[in-house]
């Protein structure tokens, strides 16, 4: 298999190309602000093709990931990316595109099946391990003419801290001293660098909300049960989910409506029937806020009086907008165990579950957890290779196989008796409040260090987060970007709804980013050459 650095040299020399033809026209387009409809809109107009999109992206990943500040998020190239996109060029050319989505570059998190390159989930002890088949996702992509363009970093088994035993640290690309977020943090600092148009993580108990929010884009953790979970590394089922990432809220709606759909091979998908759209580009409306009535959860506020400001500051905008803003408040009861249902939940499936998924893998690989282990304590020291010791989360892995039996009273308890309560309360919440939204921090602090801070002055990091609701109850939260602290560290909010509200609250969140417009290529990543285009 290719390895990204490996392509180096060829990606940095793409940088000086420039598009041939006349240059004089009306139109023009940013790389790295375009969303997929201005792309399609060059396309159809023949001043730019996906190899030469693919060939962009390859060299922001030559300068950004390797080189420059080397944020790390790349696992896996596909070597076949260009191959790939001029076919799809030359289909567009004769037939027309198959949908919003092709010949648009997007990358994947590294725990979701791919036959063309292995899957990880972020951990040395799967590497080289090719499934049999795509993700039911990532085939639906594919039938829709996106190019899988890479592989990124995760966090390792898609728990613990921003790292893989595979592919080391992810570093934020707004600071580097800072976290992208766990576990999806590859998706979302690659996405934020324009590393493709968008990408797609997983959210077990916030892994796309968290770097969604500290990467500072759109991200989406959808209703559990609209996206099939066939073919990706589980955590919990009773919370898996996987979810679009990308810089602006329309390239989310337009990638969610491609991966939509009833899978035979996950039951979960059947609760869906009647409530998917397989187009949600449809309800976006920069209006939508006018008349909406938004629930505002302070519980998560009073951490960091920099997050607070912008956060007020948004309600204020959605005011602007003509939206109603009232306070709402989640029980104490709840607020005080969630964390303790979720790990009730989250250890004892992962633990059974994980089984599952090794079973598909070829003999050489672990098949328990108790392999996962056994195997890790092999792994001392960083090697030549890039690999490097995981100790926080195979500390996790031994909780995780001391956590108990699915058959265990309070697993019982708390999956038959406890999460439909919390769907329950929530779900009340919206009804008896007459809310389109609840909104709230998505995380109540700016990014964490990664190392410790010897600036006292500095931006604190940490704090809860209240993102575990949503996995709990199994509703959406929209994530969008909503301002910068004063050190330029990014602050998002999200919008909370009931089950199947996702054409909802991508209206209002298309309301609120037309309004604010907070979203800001990082500094570390800036513009490369012949990145504008004009026809």
């Amino acid at each position: 298999m290719t390895s990204y650095r490996d392509w180096a040299p060829r990606c940095m020399a793409l940088t000086w190309l420039v598009l041939t033809g006349p240059m004089v026209s009306a139109e023009s387009l940013d790389l790295t602000e375009a969303t997929i409809a201005d792309l399609n809109a060059a396309m159809d107009a023949g001043a730019l093709s996906s190899e030469l999109l693919v060939e962009r992206y390859l060299a922001r990943i030559a300068a950004y990931d390797d080189a420059g500040p080397a944020l790390n998020a790349v696992i896996h190239l596909n070597e076949n990316a260009l191959e790939l996109a001029r076919g799809l060029d030359r289909e567009r050319s004769r037939q027309g595109r198959r949908s919003p989505m092709h010949g648009i570059p997007v990358v994947l998190k590294d725990n979701l099946d791919t036959a063309d390159m292995p899957t990880t989930a972020g951990s040395f002890m799967l590497q080289g391990s090719l499934p049999p088949n795509d993700a039911f996702i990532v085939d639906k992509l594919r039938d829709a003419g996106a190019i899988i363009i890479a592989k990124v970093n995760m966090s390792e088994f898609a728990s613990g801290g921003a790292m893989s035993s595979l592919g080391g640290p992810t570093y934020n690309p707004h600071d580097q001293r800072r976290t992208p977020s766990g576990s999806s943090g590859g998706t979302g600092a690659a996405i934020a660098a324009a590393y493709a148009s968008a990408g797609i993580g997983t959210d077990t108990g916030g892994s796309v909300r968290g770097p969604s929010s500290a990467n500072g884009i759109v991200g989406l953790k959808t209703t559990h049960g609209l996206l099939s979970r066939d073919g990706i590394v589980p955590l919990a089922l009773s919370f898996d989910t996987a979810g679009p990432m990308a810089r602006n809220v329309y390239d989310v709606a337009a990638m969610l409506g491609v991966m939509t759909g009833i899978d035979p091979d996950d039951a979960s998908t059947s609760t869906s029937e009647g409530r998917f759209h397989s187009d949600y580009t449809q309800f976006l409306d920069a209006d939508a806020l006018d008349g909406a009535r938004i629930g505002v959860a302070r519980d998560f506020m009073g951490s960091d009086p920099e997050v607070d400001w912008i956060i007020e500051a948004s309600l204020q905008a959605m005011q602007d907008a003509g939206a109603e803003v009232v306070d709402v408040e989640f029980p104490d009861w709840l607020l005080e165990s969630r964390g303790r249902l979720y790990r009730t939940i989250r250890y004892r499936e992962f633990r059974a579950q994980v089984r599952d998924y090794l079973a598909t893998t070829d003999p050489e690989y672990p098949k328990s957890l108790d392999d996962l282990i056994k195997r890790s304590m092999t792994l001392t020291a960083a090697g030549p290779d890039g690999m490097i010791p995981n100790p926080g989360r195979w500390k996790l892995m031994l909780s995780e196989n001391d956590s108990g039996e699915l058959s265990d009273y309070e697993y019982t308890a708390v999956h038959t008796h406890g999460l439909p309560l919390v769907r329950a309360i929530v779900a009340g919440m919206f009804d008896s409040n007459e809310l389109d939204a609840i909104v709230y921090p998505t995380s109540p602090t700016r990014p964490e260090r990664i190392d410790p801070d010897p600036d006292p002055d500095s931006a604190p990091g940490g704090g809860g987060s209240p993102v575990t609701i949503a996995n709990l109850s199994g509703f959406p939260d929209l994530i969008v970007p909503a301002g910068f602290t004063g050190r330029g560290l990014p602050v998002t909010i999200s919008f909370l709804g009931p089950a199947f509200s996702e054409p909802r609250l991508l209206a209002l969140g298309y309301s609120f980013e037309q309004r604010v417009n907070a979203w800001r290529l990082p500094v570390s990543t800036p513009p490369l050459n012949a990145e504008h285009i004009s026809w």
